[in-house]
């Protein structure tokens, strides 16, 4: 039986807007639970395999869950896992198909559904998503009809594809989350230009410092403003170059001359349509943390790591000591243990080993 006109608009509605939310398939279940009147309706979750496996439930009506570790240390699900992992994806199973070859078993489940106020289950197996599995479980306190198990082997293939883009979009999430969260500890932002170096998109902390140090706002759609002419003549080149076939390797660009914004173009991936990447260095002020920071990795003295924090800002040791207080003789010493401790010849090695550490990320 083919869903009807009224299962695709109730039920395919609420489980392919569920992807976007933040309820999950929340409003998906609740509608089927609702279109069965079934007790409960389930999707049961698992990444991974063994005991550390990641379980998780989204589910409407009654909480197995919850009523189970009332009355018996397992819960409904438990019960059954080693079932569940043998069923065959797509077909529907009742719990008659689990229980008739163990009388005893038969006789301990029902009496464990009993106690949930459940008379009946139907469960089909969702194929797997690379290490997720997933089941589709419908209870009832009634006895299941065989329209519930069309229904739930109707839904099947579209459950299956509405979990891969889940699963797909919850890695592309991670993925952003760790990239976005990268580059702004590295100091580093980014904006999209198309083929004619019009904005396409642009980093919230790029945007928000261009407003505050050059007093303007780019716009999606629009150009850079107030570039020099050489700027703008090599930024519409590079454009061109890199949204071509070949568009070969990266290339700097001095974007602004005063104040200094310095610009790395290259093409993008993965995107909608050919486009340039340019990757812009902000100013990344040192801080107190990054003091604590250095002194946790290389085990120093605070005041020593402060005077190696603010010898990378670019300060010499005169201006360094004047800033923290210390006479020209003590930041000396504290140099030369400094040297020692690090393994470094001088200055600039410090300042070189200070640069590459994640102690002055952001």
């Amino acid at each position: 039986m083919a869903l009807t006109s009224r299962d695709e608009t109730d039920l395919l509605l609420p489980l392919f807007r569920g992807l976007s939310g933040n309820e999950g398939f929340s409003a998906f279940l609740e509608t089927l639970r609702r279109r069965t009147r079934a007790e409960y309706i389930g999707l049961i979750q698992r990444t991974g395999n063994g005991a550390h496996a990641r379980i998780h439930e989204y589910h409407a009506g009654i909480d197995l869950r919850a009523r189970a570790q009332q009355s018996d240390p397992l819960d409904a699900h438990a019960l059954d896992r080693f079932h569940y992992d043998g069923l065959r994806p797509g077909r529907v199973y009742s719990i008659a198909e689990f229980t008739d070859h163990d009388p005893v078993f038969r006789i301990e489940r029902a009496q464990r559904m009993q106690r949930l106020g459940i008379a009946d289950e139907r469960v089909v197996r969702i194929a797997d998503i690379g290490d997720v599995s997933t089941w589709l479980i419908m209870a009832r306190a009634r006895s299941c009809s065989a329209a519930d198990s069309a229904l739930l082997s109707n839904l099947a293939p579209y459950v299956e594809e509405a979990l891969k883009a889940r699963v797909e979009l919850e890695k592309n999430r991670v993925r952003a989350s760790v990239s976005v969260q990268g580059l702004a500890r590295s100091a580093t932002a980014w904006m999209v230009l198309d083929r004619d170096a019009r904005l396409l998109s642009i980093d919230p902390r790029l945007d928000t410092w261009m407003q505050e140090t050059l007093g303007y706002r780019p716009r999606i759609g629009e150009r850079l403003r107030d570039l020099g002419v050489q700027a703008e003549r090599e930024l519409m080149a590079a454009a061109a170059h890199f949204t071509s076939d070949e568009p070969g390797s990266p290339r700097p660009l001095l974007l602004f001359d005063d104040p200094r914004l310095e610009a790395l173009l290259t093409s993008t991936t993965d995107m909608p349509q050919r486009s340039m990447l340019v990757l812009c260095r902000l100013p990344n002020a040192r801080t107190k943390e990054s003091v604590e920071r250095l002194a946790h990795l290389f085990d120093l003295p605070r005041r020593e790591a402060e005077l190696a924090v603010a010898l990378n800002k670019g300060l010499s040791i005169a201006e360094a000591a004047e800033s923290m207080g210390l006479t020209l003789e003590t930041a000396r010493n504290y140099s030369k243990r400094l040297y020692a401790k690090l393994g470094v010849r001088g200055q600039a090695e410090l300042v070189r080993l200070v640069s590459d550490s994640v102690a002055v990320m952001a």
